[in-house]
């Protein structure tokens, strides 16, 4: 019974890899493309938002993120067929070598307007866990100390208010994203584009109804909000 239950679970991974890896900072459009491709077929699609629902994964995370625990990529997202927003955008270049076969896709947006949505939705969860800070054990703590380790301390070095040198280390990261996958590889793309590049780089018929918009500044505020144990 349990080889069985071995090769079931080895068939599922073979059949079932990871297809599709997003390397495009959050606020770039990553809900609507997961959203767009579990549309599409490829889902379940992970999502930041998977860990700061889930006390065990979010576990997991808290050992590679803060503690530097080497990841098994496969047993991470296993599951998932593909994977958008934090914290793939900054494991992308261990997760693209981990799934060779999976496609990457860039979301990009107007770096002004990027960085005006970033501040006024996932920035306030770091002001607001700077303001009254939660329990080192409660979840909300747990998550600022996952998501502050790998980006607002780690890839903008603790300088996000400065907006200038948040949007040079944006641009920056798109540039290494670009140099460092393959362009055969890669689709750097704009959600405001629609249906049409995403489904030509996938290879998938283009669905009649329209592209979806998700996770607006209202509704993350309202989520955030939540996330830090508090009212929006």
């Amino acid at each position: 019974m349990l080889c069985h239950a071995v090769r079931a679970i080895d068939d599922r991974r073979e059949s079932d890899p990871m297809k599709i890896i997003n390397a495009g900072l959050g606020r770039t459009g990553t809900t609507s493309l997961k959203v767009a491709l579990e549309r599409l077929g490829y889902g379940p699609c992970f999502h930041m938002f998977d860990i700061v629902g889930d006390e065990a994964r979010l576990a997991q995370w808290e050992k590679i993120v803060c503690d530097g625990q080497s990841p098994d990529w496969d047993a991470v997202f296993d599951g998932y067929n593909s994977a958008v927003d934090g914290p793939p955008s900054i494991y992308y270049g261990e997760m693209a070598k981990a799934f060779p076969e999976a496609k990457m896709i860039l979301t990009v947006r107007d770096p002004e307007r990027w960085y005006q949505s970033t501040y006024d939705t996932l920035y306030q969860f770091v002001l607001m866990n700077e303001s009254k800070r939660p329990d080192p054990r409660s979840m909300p703590a747990r998550i600022y100390r996952v998501t502050s380790t790998m980006v607002w301390d780690g890839l903008f070095g603790g300088r996000f208010s400065d907006k200038e040198h948040a949007i040079e280390v944006f641009e920056r990261h798109n540039r290494e994203v670009v140099e460092s996958i393959d362009a055969g590889r890669l689709l750097v793309y704009d959600v405001k584009q629609g249906w049409e590049p995403l489904c030509e780089f996938l290879g998938a018929d283009v669905p009649p109804d329209p592209f979806p918009h998700a996770n607006d500044t209202a509704t993350m505020r309202e989520q955030l909000a939540r996330a830090a144990g508090g009212a929006p």
